[in-house]
């Protein structure tokens, strides 16, 4: 328990204490009458505090142990408030949210029943960024009996506030694209005959050479056909690179300044992928397909193996929530060599990395061959801020405006080599528009998925 003077016990030490001071000096016969007053207030304030010193011990708080939200979204945590003895009226209430959770009040004062002795407080905050944070200490405050103090105290709490990608706004650009396109999640045509084994029978005419079964030929004596059937499940993985140029903030300068958001409200390239890597997985759970999940940047950070469901979405959320990019280079030596000692069969493998870095972009080209002949692979990349070819914008308003439009043009000529580099192997590459990452990435996938291409 701590006691702090309030500003009524100031208030009347100002009124006691000054103005007699001033008459003891002017007229000596009235400083009686002042030591008098002043040693009342003296040992009122001490009865005060003595018999208020334990005021709080009949309060109880118990917050949540786990609250979830989502980025940029506001939520309430519920605080459950035991008045055992019914003398506390007034309570104000702290929480020391760290600077990632935003919220409007700093404290929070409300009014106790008088009758019953539990109650219940609703907090509205919003988180800023994704991540893990704790909430470890509740402080508590309320008055005296008569009202010269306030009494502090504190109480410790076990609440874990678990704050996630925002998929809302993005699943809904994704209906706005199934409905409009038609590459939805309702029934499609598939483009192709499929590659899984169904059955045998009988040769017909205009059967293809390719799909006679020779063996069952020879033992039968008569041409035998292989019939094949649509794949209904495949094997999704997005690999996100969370070494230090992930770090980047996913949004460009003039974008933030437009939209005056606070400074902790942007996101960083990293947590773009995260998002976008749910959402795939959503995407591909309602078709049926099974999703894996791996994170790497100068070793494997995470690995989650292909499967399906709500559960296994929860588990690759889980996952995604609390990285942060590290300030190394990635490895993909080590993450090439990792897929193919435990990704064995033929996948669908959509990397999220960032090749604008020509030494990294020239170590990922040499090294993505024996992926490429095992596995369909896509190469996606945030399309960095003024990466465009020279001339393509007229508004040049002094030199240094030259100068980034020369350095954005080099930069943008790199990436075409290395885009013709993997399209040469047969690597998808894609340079992106930071709003349109979770639509592009999907549309991929259900393009792939359409075309039988796995």
């Amino acid at each position: 328990m701590k006691l702090v003077p309030t500003y009524r016990l100031l208030f009347w030490v100002g009124i006691i204490s000054l103005p007699f001071s001033i008459s003891a000096a002017i007229a000596p016969d009235t400083s009686m009458a002042g030591i008098g007053l002043s040693a009342a207030l003296l040992f009122g304030s001490i009865f005060d505090g003595i018999v208020s010193k334990n005021r709080l011990s009949g309060i109880r708080i118990t917050l949540p142990e786990v609250v979830r939200l989502s980025v940029g979204r506001q939520t309430e945590m519920i605080i459950a408030i035991e008045n055992d003895d019914i003398t506390v009226k007034r309570l104000r209430l702290g929480l020391a949210f760290p600077r990632e959770i935003y919220s409007q009040h700093q404290d929070f004062s409300t009014d106790l029943p008088k009758s019953e002795a539990d109650s219940i407080l609703a907090w509205p905050f919003k988180a800023l960024k994704q991540g893990r944070y704790v909430l470890d200490t509740c402080y508590l405050e309320t008055s005296s009996v008569l009202g010269f103090w306030s009494v502090r105290r504190s109480t410790p709490t076990k609440t874990e506030i678990r704050v996630y990608p925002d998929l809302f706004r993005e699943r809904r650009k994704l209906t706005a694209l199934f409905l409009n396109r038609g590459i939805g999640t309702h029934a499609r045509r598939q483009v192709g005959k499929g590659r899984e084994f169904e059955q045998l029978r009988e040769y017909l005419p205009g059967d293809s050479l390719e799909d006679i079964h020779w063996k069952a030929t020879a033992k039968r004596g008569q041409p035998v056909t292989k019939v094949y059937q649509l794949e209904r499940t495949q094997q999704i993985y997005v690999i996100i690179d969370g070494s230090r140029l992930s770090a980047r903030s996913s949004d460009s300068v003039s974008t933030m300044t437009s939209d005056h958001q606070h400074p902790h409200t942007y996101s960083t390239i990293m947590e773009r992928y995260a998002a976008a890597a749910l959402v795939t997985a959503l995407a591909a759970d309602r078709q049926g397909d099974v999703f894996g999940l791996l994170v790497f940047d100068d070793k494997i950070r995470r690995f989650v193996r292909a499967k399906n469901g709500r559960a296994h979405f929860d588990v690759c959320r889980d996952a995604l929530y609390t990285l942060q990019a590290q300030n190394v280079s990635p490895d993909y030596n080590e993450l090439f060599t990792f897929i193919g000692t435990h990704i064995r069969r033929r996948a669908l493998l959509i990397i999220l990395t960032n090749l604008d870095d020509p030494v990294l972009a020239e170590n990922f080209t040499e090294r993505i061959d024996l992926m490429s002949r095992q596995h369909v692979v896509l190469v996606n990349m945030l399309k960095p801020d003024g990466i465009e070819p020279l001339f393509s914008d007229a508004k040049v308003d002094s030199v240094d405006d030259i100068y980034a439009k020369l350095g954005g043009h080099i930069l943008w000529t790199r990436l075409r080599k290395t885009e013709k580099l993997l399209r040469r192997r047969g690597i998808g590459f894609h340079l992106i528009e930071n709003e349109n990452l979770c639509a592009d990435v999907v549309t991929q996938y259900l393009t792939i998925k359409r075309r039988q291409i796995l």
